[in-house]
Protein backbone atom coordinates (compact mmCIF):
# COMPACT_ATOMS: atom_id res chain seq x y z
CA UNK A 1 0.00 0.00 0.00
CA UNK A 2 1.43 3.54 -0.91
CA UNK A 3 1.04 6.19 1.74
CA UNK A 4 -1.71 7.94 -1.07
CA UNK A 5 -3.78 5.27 0.07
CA UNK A 6 -3.21 5.51 3.63
CA UNK A 7 -6.06 7.35 5.92
CA UNK A 8 -5.71 10.67 5.59
CA UNK A 9 -5.11 10.68 9.17
CA UNK A 10 -2.27 8.81 8.94
CA UNK A 11 -0.45 10.06 6.25
CA UNK A 12 2.99 12.46 7.29
CA UNK A 13 1.94 15.87 5.38
CA UNK A 14 -1.89 15.37 6.35
CA UNK A 15 -0.73 15.40 9.60
CA UNK A 16 1.88 17.85 9.72
CA UNK A 17 -1.33 20.24 8.23
CA UNK A 18 -3.58 19.20 10.95
CA UNK A 19 -1.19 18.81 14.13
CA UNK A 20 1.89 20.77 12.99
CA UNK A 21 5.43 19.47 12.33
CA UNK A 22 6.23 18.76 16.23
CA UNK A 23 3.71 15.77 15.96
CA UNK A 24 5.29 14.02 13.54
CA UNK A 25 7.93 11.58 14.38
CA UNK A 26 11.63 11.89 13.03
CA UNK A 27 10.80 9.29 10.02
CA UNK A 28 7.91 10.94 9.46
CA UNK A 29 9.53 14.52 8.87
CA UNK A 30 11.77 12.54 7.05
CA UNK A 31 9.71 10.66 5.02
CA UNK A 32 8.20 14.45 3.42
CA UNK A 33 11.62 15.61 2.74
CA UNK A 34 12.12 12.36 1.30
CA UNK A 35 8.83 12.47 -1.08
CA UNK A 36 9.23 9.44 -2.69
CA UNK A 37 10.54 5.70 -1.43
CA UNK A 38 11.39 2.98 -3.42
CA UNK A 39 10.20 0.00 -5.34
CA UNK A 40 8.16 -1.95 -2.59
CA UNK A 41 8.62 0.21 -0.01
CA UNK A 42 7.22 3.62 1.40
CA UNK A 43 8.52 7.14 1.98
CA UNK A 44 8.01 6.61 5.47
CA UNK A 45 9.31 3.17 5.53
CA UNK A 46 12.50 4.09 3.76
CA UNK A 47 12.68 7.02 6.05
CA UNK A 48 12.91 4.32 8.69
CA UNK A 49 15.37 2.60 7.38
CA UNK A 50 17.92 5.09 6.85
CA UNK A 51 17.05 6.74 10.22
CA UNK A 52 18.30 2.85 12.17
CA UNK A 53 20.86 2.76 9.19
CA UNK A 54 22.70 6.46 10.42
CA UNK A 55 22.07 5.37 14.19
CA UNK A 56 19.55 8.86 14.10
CA UNK A 57 18.15 12.07 12.22
CA UNK A 58 21.21 13.49 13.32
CA UNK A 59 23.81 11.09 11.78
CA UNK A 60 22.13 11.59 8.25
CA UNK A 61 21.52 15.06 8.55
CA UNK A 62 25.48 15.50 9.57
CA UNK A 63 26.33 12.90 6.73
CA UNK A 64 29.21 13.53 4.69
CA UNK A 65 28.70 13.55 0.57
CA UNK A 66 30.35 10.51 -0.26
CA UNK A 67 28.65 8.84 2.97
CA UNK A 68 25.13 9.98 1.52
CA UNK A 69 25.11 9.32 -1.81
CA UNK A 70 26.45 5.51 -1.10
CA UNK A 71 22.68 4.84 0.22
CA UNK A 72 20.35 3.85 -2.40
CA UNK A 73 17.60 6.05 -2.42
CA UNK A 74 19.38 8.87 -1.84
CA UNK A 75 21.31 11.28 -4.52
CA UNK A 76 22.66 14.51 -5.55
CA UNK A 77 19.72 16.13 -5.94
CA UNK A 78 18.22 15.38 -2.47
CA UNK A 79 22.17 15.71 -1.07
CA UNK A 80 21.50 19.32 -2.04
CA UNK A 81 18.19 19.55 -0.60
CA UNK A 82 19.33 18.72 2.72
CA UNK A 83 22.45 21.12 2.61
CA UNK A 84 20.06 23.64 1.73
CA UNK A 85 17.29 23.29 4.14
CA UNK A 86 20.21 22.97 6.90
CA UNK A 87 21.65 26.17 5.85
CA UNK A 88 18.37 28.00 5.87
CA UNK A 89 17.55 26.66 9.43
CA UNK A 90 21.41 28.54 10.66
CA UNK A 91 20.75 31.35 8.36
CA UNK A 92 17.17 31.63 10.21
CA UNK A 93 18.73 31.31 13.77
CA UNK A 94 21.30 34.10 12.48
CA UNK A 95 18.64 36.39 11.65
CA UNK A 96 16.58 36.05 14.75
CA UNK A 97 19.23 36.77 16.59
CA UNK A 98 20.58 39.41 14.65
CA UNK A 99 16.99 41.34 15.82
CA UNK A 100 17.36 41.24 20.02
CA UNK A 101 19.91 41.46 22.63
CA UNK A 102 22.48 38.10 22.68
CA UNK A 103 22.08 38.31 26.72
CA UNK A 104 18.11 37.83 26.42
CA UNK A 105 19.24 34.90 24.03
CA UNK A 106 21.93 32.94 25.45
CA UNK A 107 20.26 29.18 24.71
CA UNK A 108 19.38 30.50 20.55
CA UNK A 109 23.56 31.39 20.66
CA UNK A 110 23.94 28.07 21.91
CA UNK A 111 21.85 26.47 19.11
CA UNK A 112 23.10 28.32 16.56
CA UNK A 113 27.09 28.23 17.41
CA UNK A 114 25.73 24.38 17.61
CA UNK A 115 24.41 24.50 14.12
CA UNK A 116 27.47 25.98 12.95
CA UNK A 117 30.22 24.12 15.10
CA UNK A 118 29.10 20.39 16.18
CA UNK A 119 29.57 18.39 13.03
CA UNK A 120 33.20 20.38 12.06
CA UNK A 121 35.39 17.38 11.96
CA UNK A 122 38.74 20.31 12.73
CA UNK A 123 38.77 23.04 15.24
CA UNK A 124 37.48 26.48 14.23
CA UNK A 125 37.78 29.29 16.82
CA UNK A 126 35.29 32.42 15.16
CA UNK A 127 33.70 35.57 17.29
CA UNK A 128 30.65 36.63 17.47
CA UNK A 129 30.20 40.30 17.16
CA UNK A 130 27.96 42.53 19.10
CA UNK A 131 27.03 46.30 18.99
CA UNK A 132 26.35 48.81 21.58
CA UNK A 133 22.82 46.90 22.46
CA UNK A 134 24.39 43.71 22.41
CA UNK A 135 23.00 42.67 19.60
CA UNK A 136 24.62 40.35 16.65
CA UNK A 137 26.64 42.24 13.91
CA UNK A 138 27.96 39.35 12.20
CA UNK A 139 29.30 35.65 13.15
CA UNK A 140 33.06 35.26 11.89
CA UNK A 141 35.31 32.43 12.03
CA UNK A 142 39.18 33.69 12.06
CA UNK A 143 40.88 30.40 12.86
CA UNK A 144 40.61 26.81 12.20
CA UNK A 145 42.88 23.74 12.64
CA UNK A 146 44.85 23.01 16.20
CA UNK A 147 43.74 25.90 18.60
CA UNK A 148 46.05 26.71 21.21
CA UNK A 149 47.72 29.95 22.90
CA UNK A 150 49.90 29.89 20.30
CA UNK A 151 47.62 29.80 16.92
CA UNK A 152 44.99 32.38 17.85
CA UNK A 153 46.14 35.82 17.58
CA UNK A 154 44.83 38.54 19.67
CA UNK A 155 45.66 41.26 17.09
CA UNK A 156 43.67 39.38 14.33
CA UNK A 157 40.96 39.14 16.87
CA UNK A 158 41.28 43.14 17.75
CA UNK A 159 41.80 43.88 14.23
CA UNK A 160 38.00 41.93 13.23
CA UNK A 161 36.25 43.92 16.02
CA UNK A 162 37.50 46.82 14.95
CA UNK A 163 36.41 46.38 11.49
CA UNK A 164 32.96 45.69 12.44
CA UNK A 165 32.87 48.36 15.11
CA UNK A 166 32.26 46.09 17.59
CA UNK A 167 31.63 47.23 21.01
CA UNK A 168 31.31 43.48 22.38
CA UNK A 169 32.56 39.60 21.66
CA UNK A 170 31.62 36.30 22.64
CA UNK A 171 34.20 33.94 22.26
CA UNK A 172 33.52 30.92 20.28
CA UNK A 173 35.54 27.83 19.57
CA UNK A 174 34.66 23.90 19.07
CA UNK A 175 35.95 20.63 20.54
CA UNK A 176 35.71 18.07 17.53
CA UNK A 177 36.68 15.15 20.47
CA UNK A 178 33.00 16.05 21.61
CA UNK A 179 34.21 16.98 25.57
CA UNK A 180 32.88 21.09 26.04
CA UNK A 181 35.11 21.17 29.05
CA UNK A 182 37.86 23.80 28.38
CA UNK A 183 41.50 23.17 28.73
CA UNK A 184 44.05 25.22 30.34
CA UNK A 185 45.15 26.42 27.00
CA UNK A 186 41.25 27.48 26.56
CA UNK A 187 41.68 29.34 30.13
CA UNK A 188 44.96 31.12 28.94
CA UNK A 189 43.87 32.23 25.24
CA UNK A 190 40.30 33.98 26.45
CA UNK A 191 42.70 36.00 29.31
CA UNK A 192 44.75 37.58 26.68
CA UNK A 193 41.87 38.23 24.63
CA UNK A 194 40.03 40.18 27.05
CA UNK A 195 43.37 41.64 28.01
CA UNK A 196 44.19 42.69 24.58
CA UNK A 197 40.48 44.05 23.76
CA UNK A 198 40.01 46.12 26.97
CA UNK A 199 42.79 47.99 25.32
CA UNK A 200 39.99 49.16 22.37
CA UNK A 201 37.35 49.18 25.15
CA UNK A 202 35.75 46.27 23.67
CA UNK A 203 34.49 43.91 26.01
CA UNK A 204 34.45 39.68 26.36
CA UNK A 205 30.83 38.44 27.35
CA UNK A 206 31.25 34.71 26.88
CA UNK A 207 33.31 32.29 26.01
CA UNK A 208 31.35 29.41 24.33
CA UNK A 209 32.96 25.87 23.40
CA UNK A 210 31.11 23.30 21.29
CA UNK A 211 31.10 19.86 22.17
CA UNK A 212 29.08 16.50 21.74
CA UNK A 213 25.54 17.82 22.42
CA UNK A 214 26.44 20.19 24.76
CA UNK A 215 27.81 23.69 25.32
CA UNK A 216 30.17 25.12 27.96
CA UNK A 217 29.94 28.78 28.32
CA UNK A 218 32.99 30.40 30.64
CA UNK A 219 30.49 33.60 31.97
CA UNK A 220 27.71 30.95 33.59
CA UNK A 221 30.47 29.06 34.98
CA UNK A 222 31.91 32.62 36.56
CA UNK A 223 35.47 32.27 34.96
CA UNK A 224 34.83 35.90 33.18
CA UNK A 225 34.65 38.20 36.62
Amino acid sequence: MTIKEWPESERPRERLLEGGPESLSDSELLAIFLRTGLPGKSAVALARDLIAEFKGLRGLLEADRSTFLSVRGLGEAKYCQLQSSLEMARRHLLETLKTSSVLTSTLMVKHYVQARLRHVDREVFACIHLDSQNRLIEFEALFKGTIDAASVYPREVVKSALAHNARALILVHNHPSGKAEPSQADHRITERLRQALALVDIAVLDHLIVGEGHVFSFAERGFLT
